[in-house]
């Protein structure tokens, strides 16, 4: 699972449709033996809390174990070794690698050489697959569809690796109009954008929420990323630039959704409304991630 873009629609549907049954499992009501015996592999060389440790969870609730290392510091790479090596020996240790890398195309450059499943859980400013079923499972329970809807993808969008697959993932689908809500040193990357034209998704590009607030059903807010920006100068002029309070959602039918970690863009009074879902959503990781590793790895021939 490398790019949402490598998904159909009836994929998507599987993966959401096994995460409803395993509800119980990820909410500790009941307990699987799904996994027993297998082992997952967690190449982290990027900083992750929620990805992370809803893998480990996920893997764990369904009675597998988990290996690996969360900063490339703590592996053999610190010493020299090749990505490539690091990987191949994994290979010989785990039945499904997860990896997360600061830059575009490892996590495919790794599937090419195992012969075991990988899932990407970030790469740079490229996809996060396994994001975005989660961020699809948690519209479609808190809303009940994802056709029909109007979504605000806001925040950091040239970077934001969360709103790219969300982008792709959302052609899938019917009737969907996307409002891309930045500023314009943070607009959304022209390849996304050609894809977008290519599964007829209706989009529109403003620069202020409260334009399109009164026309949406979901507002995806992401955070400014410091660590994108070569020049701290840069991300300090557009810091904050975008922030939703409960004042600006009083009275709206909208649901607000973040990949988190959060910073300033969402203030603290929103987390005790109707409003709030972003608990939810890293909530939905577990059982969607379950749903991923049981179909990789019970149908990996090794």
């Amino acid at each position: 699972m490398i790019s949402i873009k490598d998904l159909e629609r009836k994929d998507v549907e599987y993966i959401l449709d096994e995460a409803s049954k395993l509800e119980n499992i990820a909410q500790s009501k009941e307990v699987s033996d799904e996994l027993k015996g297998k082992i997952l592999g967690l190449m982290f060389f990027e900083p992750s809390t929620r990805t992370k440790m809803s893998f480990e969870t996920s893997m764990k609730r369904l009675n597998g174990e988990c290996i690996g290392f969360e900063n490339s510091g703590s592996s053999s790479v610190s010493k020299g070794e090749s990505i490539a090596d690091t990987a191949k020996m994994f290979e010989g240790y785990c039945d499904a690698l997860v990896i997360r890398h600061e830059y575009e195309g490892v996590s495919k450059f790794i599937s090419d050489i195992v012969n075991i499943p990988v899932i990407n859980a970030g790469d740079g400013a490229g996809q996060h697959p396994t994001q975005t079923l989660l961020d699809l499972y948690t519209i479609k329970k808190e809303i009940g569809e994802i056709d029909n809807l109007n979504i605000a993808l806001i925040g950091d969008l040239k970077f934001g690796r969360t709103v790219h697959s969300l982008s792709n993932a959302l052609g899938l689908f019917k009737n969907i109009k996307i409002y891309l809500v930045s500023p314009p040193e943070l607009r959304m990357p022209q390849e996304i954008l050609i894809d977008l034209n290519d599964t007829n998704v209706e989009y529109e590009e403003v620069d202020n929420i409260e334009s399109i607030i009164d026309k949406v059903d979901v507002l995806y807010v992401t955070r400014i990323q410091k660590e994108r920006f070569g020049d701290i100068d840069d991300y300090l002029k557009i810091k904050g630039a975008y922030i939703v309070n409960k004042k600006l959602l009083k009275g709206k039918d909208v649901i607000v959704m973040h990949p988190l970690p959060r910073i300033d863009e969402i203030d603290t009074d929103v987390d005790n409304t109707k409003y709030n879902k972003y608990f939810t959503q890293a909530a939905n990781a577990v059982p969607v991630r379950m749903a991923i590793l049981k179909t990789l790895i019970k149908n990996n021939p090794k």
